[in-house]
């Protein structure tokens, strides 16, 4: 599978992406907003790995260039743009899943799929 190589070597380089693993479930990136309720779905199945790279930086996440690399402030939050706090002036985080196949990972208590 064409993810799998995104998966393995990119996700953890990724700022607030977590990946769930759901077995049988065709990979896809599940994007939420604040209260962690599901904003869109996008098939990656048909993607290459510079393709959701790209999508990805697109959508405004924050890629670090290596794993343990710290991120920097202005980039904590994102990729959310806007905050629906009132009384925290920095942007909340806006969290996104990829559901895969092909690999695994430990379940994340952020990321809620109500709808499974």
């Amino acid at each position: 599978m064409r993810v799998k190589a995104f998966v393995v070597q990119d996700i953890p380089l990724y700022h607030n992406l977590v990946m769930k693993h759901i077995p049988g479930a065709d990979p896809e990136l599940v994007l939420l907003n604040h209260y962690y309720e599901e904003l869109d779905r996008v098939a990656l199945s048909d993607m290459t790995r510079s393709e959701i790279n790209e999508l990805l930086g697109k959508l405004g996440f924050y890629k670090k260039a290596q794993a343990e690399d710290e991120v920097p402030e202005e980039f904590r939050f994102s990729p959310a743009k806007d905050s629906p706090f009132k009384n925290e002036p920095a942007h909340q985080p806006s969290s996104s899943s990829i559901a895969t196949e092909s690999a695994s990972s430990e379940p994340s208590a952020e990321v809620k799929h109500t709808d499974l």
